[in-house]
């Protein structure tokens, strides 16, 4: 084997493939853990030996069993296992030479940046883990088993270990939970004797209590014994967010509210992890997380011995790149039968059990006219039940077909988002108005927009809906077709619409071909544009269609709009032309795209980045090339002077680095603010292969910054 890297295949170690100067790193439950050296380059991997005696039987050969799989998951957040060692009982991995977080929490204070960050990266690994076909579940999610590199990266280990067997059930489960110091970190529905298997809710509530320990450097339920931390779970306590410390940035607040849906008592309310990494990646965008990150040790003000935490250089105000709102929603709850205390004595309790025949014998008129619970009227719920004769039969004693509920719902309403089509057109007969609107200002024209109902949409025009009707954010019922991919409703609203309204934004500007081009339906693009919509029309951010689809990574969407006469380098409001957006994401095929229809690589944005500036700072070498072969400057200077170069050590992405140094890069251009080259960037973010890189590049190791500092 000639390296440990991604390309190594499986393999079984020998005890003398190892140097003998072991070092323990660490000791837990089972074994103890050893830097070890492999022979004859004396590389340097982790050796995880585990003690058969205080392991159960079949403990050490369900990891023999388990580990070649394990060993194929590759990923920049999952620490890579190399082999196993039967002779020492022990799994071959890679060496993370920060150790546990669970150590590092309780030994440094880090600053919010860098606690952002190490659960953005945690919650990638783990959505990379329950990616995979079918969900590789950890089952053993803790500090203990998120493990940090050189650079203070996160990579998750220990998964695939613990396993639910059906034939031993919760009991037998529970017992290796706890055995390995996991109580803290068990979901309330595995204390209970439900039969049902883990699944991926699991780890998200440990994801949930990991979180929470990021951002308040604490333990949770500190000092409580098991059966404690089992009274308080089952009873819905969680962690103190109390012991989250002030001052906090706004971006903790939100972080907080995912925590908070992570450890949701019901499993079914808790996120995917694609979510969580999509939520919390914008929330590092947003705090700017490749700013200055500094730890600071246990004694108030006394810098780290880690030498890569700690920078003295300017802060640098990096791109923000911010969500696109939705007005999707779903609808206020409608009517169940068991809203009310009365309900099973009371003439609901017949529409309930489905006896409608029954229930039109016993309705009096003075039922009629009851209120129930949020001023829902009988006839709310015998619209709910769908029987249309029960609907005409409650009608014909009297009752108002457009009483509304505390929301604002009418019994039109409830027919639209139930898509009861017979009670829609009964309603109707009778005087049902189609421009009610609720709380929100949503009519039942917005909802059967956004439900796609093209039959109701037609039903409701036909008897005076308003088709440019606008809720309180001013969203259309164009708008959410659009936005829900509806082409039918969408040519049914055309149809009604004349050119101006059709071209009208919501209250952020946003028109619908910003919205079809945001969600990626490129035949609804390509639909409005043949109505006439104008691909250069601008939100309040001066973003147009384009922007949005470039920013997404809709490459259909982009290829219809670069063939309408739209405005290519168009800049929003700051300066962002939809190149800089696509580069920024790593869509190289949308660069591609744009640079052939005429794309500027050299366009700056208002803090004068350019394309290539960003692919560099995002470490997406793919697009680097793509716009280096198009034109692309690799040498242009940006804020405070820098070149991508700067970026691409700063963020210690030594392929990025190689690819421009291959490009002529100037490897000892200094920047404007302190004087600092690519070397002084590189040593301050520990990238030793970045070094290496410029290194071999002639840069100059003797050139001193403002500050007189070398390399």
């Amino acid at each position: 084997m000639d390296c440990l890297d991604g390309s190594v295949q499986f393999r079984n170690f020998k005890k003398d493939n190892f140097e003998d100067d072991w070092i323990k790193v660490s000791e837990c439950r089972f074994g103890h853990l050893y830097r070890v050296k492999l022979k004859p380059r004396q590389e340097k991997c982790a050796l995880k030996r585990f003690d058969k005696t205080l392991c159960a039987n079949n403990f050490y050969r369900r990891i023999i069993d388990e580990a070649s799989n394990i060993a194929k998951v590759k990923f920049k957040h999952i620490v890579p296992v190399y082999g196993l060692c039967n002779e020492l009982n022990a799994v071959v991995m890679e060496y993370m030479s920060n150790g546990s977080l669970n150590d590092l929490l309780a030994s440094h204070t880090f600053m919010w940046p860098k606690k952002l960050q190490m659960i953005y990266e945690a919650s990638m690994g783990m959505n990379f883990l329950h990616s995979m076909n079918p969900p590789l579940l950890h089952l053993n999610l803790k500090t203990s088993n998120i493990l940090l590199d050189d650079c203070l990266h996160v990579k998750i280990s220990d998964f695939g270990i613990i396993h639910w067997e059906e034939s031993t059930g919760n009991t037998k489960f529970m017992e290796h939970l706890t055995a390995r110091g996991n109580i803290n970190y068990i979901p309330p529905e595995t204390f209970t004797q439900c039969p049902d298997p883990p699944g991926t809710a699991f780890d998200v509530y440990s994801f949930g209590i990991v979180m929470w320990e990021i951002l308040t450097q604490q333990k949770p339920y500190a000092g409580c014994s098991v059966t404690t931390v089992f009274l308080q779970v089952s009873q819905g306590k969680r962690p103190s967010v109390e012991m989250i410390p002030e001052p906090k940035p706004q971006e903790c607040d939100q972080m907080m509210d995912i925590m908070g849906q992570c450890w949701s008592e019901d499993h079914r309310k808790r996120p995917q992890f694609s979510d969580t990494v999509r939520k919390t990646e914008a929330l590092n965008q947003r705090l700017n997380i490749p700013k200055q990150i500094e730890i600071q040790n246990g004694d108030e003000g006394q810098k780290s011995d880690y030498p890569m935490l700690v920078s003295t250089m300017h802060e640098m105000a990096l791109p923000e790149i911010p969500d696109l709102p939705s007005a999707s929603r779903d609808p206020s709850p409608l009517p169940s039968f068991t809203d009310d205390h009365c309900a099973t004595n009371s003439i609901l309790s017949l529409l309930d059990k489905r006896e409608f025949g029954t229930f039109k014998h016993s309705v009096k008129r003075e039922h009629v006219f009851t209120q129930f619970s949020d001023k829902k009227s009988l006839l709310h719920y015998t619209v709910a039940s769908g029987d249309a004769e029960s609907v005409e039969h409650v009608l014909s004693l009297g009752a108002e077909v457009n009483c509304t509920t505390a929301r604002g719902y009418t019994p039109l309403f409830i027919a639209v988002l139930h898509r009861f089509q017979d009670i829609i057109i009964l309603l109707l007969e009778h005087g049902a108005s189609t421009t009610q609107v609720d709380e929100d200002q949503w009519t039942v024209l917005h909802f059967a927009a956004q439900s796609g109902d093209d039959r109701a949409a037609r039903l409701l025009l036909a008897n005076g809906a308003v088709p440019d009707a606008r809720e309180k954010k001013g969203w259309t019922p164009l708008h959410l077709a659009c936005q829900n991919g509806h082409e039918t409703v969408v040519r049914v609203l055309l149809s009604r619409l004349s050119g101006e309204l059709a071209r009208q934004g919501e209250a952020q500007g946003r028109t619908p071909l910003h919205l079809a081009s945001a969600y990626g339906h490129s035949h609804i693009t390509k639909l409005l544009l043949s109505w006439g919509m104008d691909p250069n029309a601008t939100d309040n951010s001066l973003s147009t269609a384009l922007h949005v689809a470039a920013e997404k990574g809709h490459n259909r969407v982009v290829r219809q709009l670069v063939k309408s006469e739209v405005n290519i380098d168009s800049a929003d409001s700051r300066g962002y032309t939809p190149l800089h957006l696509a580069a920024f994401q790593g869509h190289t095929g949308i660069c591609r795209t744009l640079l052939v229809k005429g794309a500027s690589p050299e366009c700056k944005t208002l803090q004068g980045w350019t394309a290539m500036h960003l692919a560099a700072l995002r470490g997406h070498e793919a697009t680097l090339v793509e716009l280096e072969g198009k034109g692309g400057s690799v040498n242009a200077r940006g804020k405070n002077g820098w070149t991508p170069l700067h970026l691409a050590c700063h963020q210690g992405e030594p392929d990025v680095v190689a690819k421009l140094l291959a490009a002529k890069a100037h490897q000892n251009a200094s920047e404007d603010n302190g004087g600092w080259t690519p070397l002084h960037l590189a040593c301050t973010s520990a990238s030793l292969p970045s070094v290496l890189h410029l290194i071999s590049h002639d840069a100059d190791v003797n050139a001193l910054s403002a500050g007189k500092a070398t390399a």
